[in-house]
């Protein structure tokens, strides 16, 4: 949306009542005709806007959509999200990601946060396919990380802990870490995470982080096989909620665990990923590519790997797989 259709929501919010073409003319020094053309464009954009010859125009509803303008009221970090792309809908935010950074400067896009109404072809761990309808929270983070190779894994413990701490912190809502990147509020996922990087050798040269929340996204828009396994945040608070604001926080949340990476503090991430864990201490499946066991898992080590007490009493360390909780 062009920078004037901002101002003029603007001089909407702050008016007390109703004000008029002229009045918004004057101030902003373009045409009645201007401020129809920008009035028509917020109202395309969620705003509700009421109007009349005699009155003027009135701001009567903010917009619902996870708009930069929105989101930036309410932010307040230090680089992440200063920059935003919206898109009301893409394959994934993720693949936008991989084209920003193959055309421009990394160095420039730390910490912008691409964001869609909408996925029509989002890609999970694994291959599978991520769900992603409108409602959601759907963002991928660029990253050019000052944090050596061999802990870069980090940064999505970090997106962990931040998507949890902020469910626990906007909604009172019990969200839990399952390893290695899924958050639940009880026994149901809600969130997910996804880490792509470009490196050679021992420099990484950019970082995508991806997360997928459920928010205002009511069960029957997910697949009947599915509603018994996932939950949204409209649905475990029993009301739509305002995505902006908590989107606000999810980035604060992010940055101060990111900062503590750069910062070399990876014994307090992992103390802290350990104290929002449902995985640990809990006997599990684990599926990896090549084989299938069970048994209790104990830890996770200094590169994320779970340590897993097998049935025979031998430890097994799993870097990738799937982790099924057992009762």
């Amino acid at each position: 949306m062009p920078d004037s259709a901002f101002r003029v929501l603007e001089i909407l919010e702050r008016a007390a009542g109703p004000i008029s073409g002229e009045t918004i003319s004057n101030e902003l020094k373009i045409t009645r005709s201007a401020v129809w053309k920008h009035i028509n464009e917020l109202r395309t954009m969620g705003y509700d806007i009421s109007s009349s010859q005699k009155e003027g125009y009135r701001l009567t509803r903010t917009s619902n959509k996870l708009l930069p303008y929105e989101i930036h009221k309410k932010l307040q970090t230090r680089f992440i999200g200063k920059k935003m792309r919206y898109l009301e809908n893409t394959p994934s935010t993720i693949w936008v990601g991989k084209q920003l950074c193959s055309e421009g400067d990394v160095d420039k896009m730390h910490g912008l946060v691409i964001i869609a109404e909408a996925q029509s072809g989002a890609v999970g761990r694994m291959g599978r396919a991520w769900v992603s309808p409108s409602g959601g929270i759907w963002i991928t983070i660029v990253l050019k990380p000052d944090i050596p190779v061999d802990h870069i894994f980090m940064i999505t413990m970090a997106g962990s802990i931040a998507v949890a701490r902020a469910i626990r912190k906007e909604f009172d809502l019990g969200a839990l870490i399952k390893w290695p990147n899924d958050i639940f509020i009880g026994n149901k996922k809600v969130a997910g995470l996804l880490l792509e990087l470009s490196a050679e050798s021992d420099v990484v040269h950019h970082c995508l982080l991806s997360t997928g929340i459920d928010v205002n996204i009511p069960m029957k828009k997910f697949e009947p096989a599915l509603q018994d396994q996932v939950t949204s945040i409209c649905t475990e608070v029993g009301h739509e909620v305002d995505r902006a604001s908590f989107l606000a926080r999810l980035l604060k949340e992010f940055e101060n665990h990111y900062l503590l990476l750069e910062g070399g503090e990876y014994d307090t991430i992992i103390r802290e990923w350990k104290s929002l864990s449902c995985t640990l201490e809990t006997r599990v499946q684990i599926r990896t590519l090549k084989k299938s066991f069970e048994g209790e898992a104990i830890d996770i080590d200094e590169f994320g790997a779970l340590i897993i007490r097998k049935n025979n009493g031998k430890l097994e360390r799993v870097i990738a797989g799937d982790c099924f909780q057992r009762q």
